[in-house]
């Protein structure tokens, strides 16, 4: 995607072949900046102060961490060491497991002197293998659009929650790339942009970057979608999943179910994009997920810009008043619509997900 007419993934490799740089989302909208990461513990701490986030990009990021560490050092010892540093980054999303599994699995049979070039190939590869999962996850999508009789006017109107477009993946996004496709279609499409507070994904990420590629868009309050759904205004609701679950449950940010209950009870459709590492073929139910408690202070304070143009961080909260901070709900299998993946779109259930899966039906 572009920034200012510029293409951008939101991870690649700097040209002294070491050095991962990677957009610090922390910063946006405000400022961009491109972070240089040079050790392994440099990329567990961007994981872990979400610099880069989203389930795709955390697994990509991960990959290029445990290249680092083999740049610095091939030992079975780092190699353990890695795995383990990156692993307890954050919890939730299963593309991290997947990535340092894929990682590891390759790297410890191979002698030392062989793995940090066979870690920085395959962290390409996976890089690689993302953009493309989201390209056709967008080509899938845009069919779903494509059927769309909007209800009020001419335009379709689409509702997001957090961000789920290129920020959070190597590129193209995965709920919002059948939005974009459909844009560059010349599809007349909206976008209701949910704020997505705590961290403000929506306001911060989401909205930026469909600016930055021109796609009509309205930031509103999280509260707000489900008297949109009320009034006709939402043809169809579309999230990306950190988890799901090998049932269809989906483990989404915080206030994902809340706007699937709204969905559900005004009849607006209900999509989930996923690539197909983000399927925990392990779980059944989403109930057993773990959800990551994050620091009361993404609760009790917000970042913005003043009218002097300076960058502030202030407190909302009385002093002394306590903040919990989930991170992610579960949305269960039987309000979401359809699931959209890089293989087609299916049901939300274990039948659905094996139909696009079938190799997968051994491990069931």
């Amino acid at each position: 995607m572009k920034v200012d007419g510029v293409p951008y993934r939101t991870i690649w490799l700097a040209p002294d072949g070491t050095t991962v740089q990677v957009i610090d989302q922390t910063l946006l909208p405000h400022a961009f900046v491109v972070r240089d990461w040079r050790r392994m513990e440099d990329a567990e701490r961007g994981i872990r102060t979400m610099i880069v986030r989203g389930a795709p990009l955390i697994g990509a990021a991960a990959a290029y961490g445990m290249a680092l560490a083999m740049a610095a050092d091939p030992s079975d010892a780092m190699l353990t060491h890695a795995y383990t540093v990156l692993m307890a980054s954050r919890p939730t999303a299963v593309n991290l497991r997947w990535a340092l599994d894929d990682l590891h699995a390759l790297l410890a049979p191979l002698a030392p002197p062989e793995r940090r070039d066979a870690a920085y190939r395959r962290a390409a590869e996976i890089c690689d293998e993302d953009a493309e999962i989201c390209r056709r996850i967008g080509e899938n999508g845009l069919g779903l659009i494509r059927q769309i009789k909007p209800r009020s006017g001419e335009r379709v109107n689409a509702l997001t929650h957090c961000n789920a477009g290129w920020l959070a993946t190597v590129d193209w996004g995965t709920a919002l790339a059948p939005i974009y496709q459909a844009h560059d279609a010349g599809i007349p499409i909206h976008v209701w942009v949910d704020e997505t507070r705590p961290r403000n994904q929506g306001a911060s990420l989401t909205a930026w970057e469909l600016a930055k590629h021109g796609v009509p868009h309205t930031v509103i309050a999280d509260n707000a979608g489900g008297h949109l759904m009320q009034r006709d205004q939402v043809d169809f609701c579309i999230t990306g999943t950190d988890r799901t679950t090998r049932c269809g449950d989906v483990c989404n940010k915080i206030g994902t179910y809340l706007k699937a209950l709204a969905a559900h009870d005004n009849g607006v459709p209900f999509y989930v994009g996923l690539p197909y590492p983000t399927i925990d073929w392990t779980l059944e139910r989403g109930a057993d997920i773990p959800i990551e408690e994050r620091s009361a202070a993404e609760v009790s304070r917000i970042a913005g810009r003043t009218a002097a143009g300076a960058v502030a961080t202030v407190e909302l909260l009385p002093a002394g008043s306590p903040a919990a901070n989930p991170a992610f709900d579960v949305t269960p299998a039987r309000l979401v619509t359809a699931l959209v993946t890089e293989r087609g779109v299916c049901a939300a259930s274990e039948a659905g997900l094996l139909s696009l899966y079938p190799d997968r039906a051994r491990a069931a």
